[in-house]
């Protein structure tokens, strides 16, 4: 079993492609190294001001999926502090 979870980020005070990916980078990498999740940005990669990351797992349970990514959202919500969450979607793939 597949679990996505994609993330919608804000980020209101990024001047230029450079930056957004100083600030996305760090956060891609915390949450590899914090949650043992695969991630990547994806998609809207020429917008300054916004992006869209994506973290997978893959398992044999799917409570268990849904927990770690439920973990990794509200890690998010609550630490990553260069911008605001939009919007979260969580995806389950037999």
């Amino acid at each position: 079993m597949l679990a996505t979870l994609t993330i919608h980020l804000r980020l209101p005070l990024c001047t230029s492609l450079k930056d957004k990916r100083g600030r996305i980078k760090p956060l891609m990498s915390r949450l590899h190294r914090e949650f043992n999740v695969s991630v990547a940005e994806m998609v809207l990669h020429d917008k300054w001001d916004e992006a869209i990351i994506v973290c997978a797992m893959v398992g044999n349970e799917a409570g268990f999926l849904q927990s770690a990514l439920g973990n990794v959202a509200k890690w998010v919500e609550a630490n990553w502090s260069d911008g605001d969450v939009w919007d979260t979607k969580m995806e389950m793939i037999l």
